[in-house]
This record gives C-alpha cells, structure tokens and sequence, in this order.
C-alpha cells in the first residue's frame, strides 16, 4: 500500500513527535519515548509512514492500539511496591506490549487486523502504535479519533457516534494479558481499563475500535498525523533561522496566546489511573502583573487568567518552551520554567453538543459552560 508519508531520518521523526506533543495538550505520553521507539525501527532498516484513509479498503478489519494509565512521574513508594511483587525486568515496552494486544485481539475475535488507526495524538501515544504497526507490517492511518490527547475512552469519535469499543485486550509491561469482553457503558468501559493499569503500575497496551474500513472511516479525523508533522517541522526551522516561534505557531493554527512567562507553582497527584493537578504562570513582558493558572486531568482542561476563565477543553491549551519553542509534557512543567501558553480550536465534532458534553469544562466537574475560544477573546 502505498506510503502518503514516509519518516526517512532522525530529524523528520523528531519534527514529527514535536508536532503530535504540541497537539497533545501536555499530555499523550514522553515524547523520548516516542521518538526512541521510531528511532529503534530506522535503525533496522524498516519503513516508517502512514496511509491516506481512503486507501483502506472498506471490508478491511481495522483496530486501534493505545497506551492506557498515568504518566504520572515514578516515586519511591511505587518503586517499594514493584519490588514488593517481585517486579524487577518488564518483559514488555511501549511498542512490543502493543503488538502482543494487536495480536490477543486478533485471535480473540478471529479477525485479520488489516490497519492501525492511532486513538489520540501525543508524543508517546501516537509514535508507540505506530512503531508496533510498522514492526507488524500493518499499515497505519493518517487520522485519529479526537484531534489531540485526552484522559477518556468516552472521549473519542467513535464513543460519540455510538460504535461499539470491546472487546478490549490490555497488556502490561509484565505480561499480565487482560480481555474485556463487555462492559455496561463507556464510562464503565475506562474505569476498568484504568483500574488494569493501576494494577500493573503503568500504562498498559491497549487494542480495541475493532471496525471495518467503511466504518472506520464514518468516524475517522483524517489528516492528523501530516498535520503534526508539518507543525513539528515549522518549530524546528522557526528556531533555526532564530525567528519568534509563538509567533509563527500563532499564524500557522491561528492561535491565541493566553500568556508569556514564569512557572511559580505546581501541584500534582497520580490517582486512580490519572496524573492530575494545577500550576501556575506569572506572566513576563507584555503580561507582566496577570497570572494564569491550568488544571490537567493528564491533559490540560481548564485555564483561568486573573481568576477568570479564558480557555476551556474541548479546545487545545498547549504549552510550549518559551525560547526554543518545544512542546512540554505536564510531568516536565516545572516552576521556574519560562512558557508560553497557547490555545487553538477543538475539532468541529469535538464543538458539537455531544462533544462538548463529554470534553467540556461540566464534564470534569466545573460548574460553568464552553465557550468557544474565539468567542472567549473576540
């Protein structure tokens, strides 16, 4: 099948997990990861790239394959426990744990998984399934389900539109297999697969989004995976010819700029499954005197300037590297960092009633409603 993109070099993967990092809202899993796994495959001399979606045919049995779980950063307490389960040398990493489930659910089902189709974007979540679809010799599409990185199953295209998720097959990085075969609702559905990843202590494989190409593509967002790559690839040479890379990243997603400055403050916690907390910025130069704090459920949800609201989930609050211009992950954000926060505009479907129920502010517990950014700043 014939490639729409190809990753040919070490640059070109590093523009492209950049990009999917930016779009991750700070979440999406360690972009090193990500950029060490496709690194692994070059080295082996194995093609790196995706498909257009409409190459797959529509009879064809595609899946998805996912990470599951915190990525929250290690402590002592946790490291006691492993070694209290006799834990020592996972058998698994990011990409070998995602093959095993492309392939448990494969057998469990009797069905030919013919294309990947990645859940989300990150930095680590979209480069992991495809370096297990690569090493498969699956293809994998150019698209994904939500258009940037979220904390829940139920918040994906396919949830929205009603498609069926299980069977679900999870692995962790000790080689514990799991199948759930059914559950109640979405909502059941990632308290389950949260609960595997508690248990495993950290993010498992998942494979589930078992659907046929014609439905996979009723639901698919195309075009995601070219769009990161060309964001990545428009940081990396803003900071090379040494222009101002908020600026460029501004008129290329036509994006609002919430604030320029300093991390004061952090707080986080890794619970039940979630990396969760707050920091906040005080802002330098042309925001001197304003603060703005953002809180994250893995991903960034909510931000408010001087105590007001100015950026909501569904649309993407991204945090960048003030000088150099590269995406930061939240376990990364730390005080004394100098950042810019930017905003750019969810996905239509993701601004739809159905969308905005399952992503907006009401849904994390916040007592006030979406407002779109634009109108937030108009």
């Amino acid at each position: 099948m014939k490639l729409k993109k190809e990753l040919r070099t070490i640059q070109e993967i590093e523009d492209f997990v950049r990009g999917c990092t930016f779009y991750s809202t700070c979440g999406g899993g360690i972009p090193e990861e990500g950029i060490n796994v496709l690194k692994s495959e070059l080295s082996k001399g194995r093609i790196i790239g995706w498909v257009d979606v409409k190459s797959i045919p529509d009879e064809a049995w595609t899946a998805c394959a996912y990470a599951a779980g915190s990525m929250a950063p290690s402590t002592m307490e946790k490291k006691q426990l492993l070694a209290n389960f006799g834990l020592k040398e996972p058998k698994y990493n990011r990409k070998t744990k995602l093959i095993r489930a492309i392939e448990e659910l494969s057998r469990y089902t009797g069905k030919k998984i013919e294309a990947i189709v990645p859940k989300v974007l990150g930095g680590g979540n979209t480069p992991g399934p495809l370096s297990a679809a690569v090493a498969s010799g699956i293809p994998f599409v150019d698209g994904d389900y939500v258009g940037r990185a979220i904390p829940e199953t139920s918040q994906t295209t396919p949830c929205i539109f009603g498609k069926t998720i299980t069977p679900v097959c999870i692995v962790d990085d000790w080689g514990n297999v799991s199948i759930i075969k059914e559950a109640l609702n979405y909502s059941m559905l990632e308290r389950i697969e949260k609960l595997i990843s508690v248990g495993g202590f950290g993010p498992t494989g998942n494979a589930s989004f078992l659907m046929k190409g014609k439905e996979m593509k009723e639901v698919i967002i195309p075009g995601t995976l070219t769009d990161c790559f060309n964001l990545g690839q428009l940081i990396r040479i803003s900071r090379e010819k040494h222009s101002d890379t908020v600026v460029e990243i501004i008129k290329k997603l036509l994006a609002w700029l919430l604030i320029r400055g300093e991390v004061i403050e952090k707080q986080e916690e890794d619970k039940d499954g979630y990396y969760t907390g707050e920091y906040k910025l005080r802002g330098e130069k042309a925001f001197k005197g304003q603060e703005l704090k953002v809180w994250f459920k893995l991903e960034n949800h909510i931000a408010w300037k001087d105590n007001k609201v100015v950026a909501t989930s569904p649309d993407l609050i991204s945090v960048i590297d003030d000088e150099s211009g590269e995406p930061i992950i939240n376990p990364k954000i730390k005080p004394g960092g100098k950042v810019a926060v930017l905003v750019t505009k969810a996905k239509p479907i993701f601004r739809s009633k159905k969308g905005i129920e399952v992503l907006g502010p009401r849904h994390f517990g916040y007592d006030f409603d979406y407002i779109p950014i634009e109108d937030l700043h108009r």
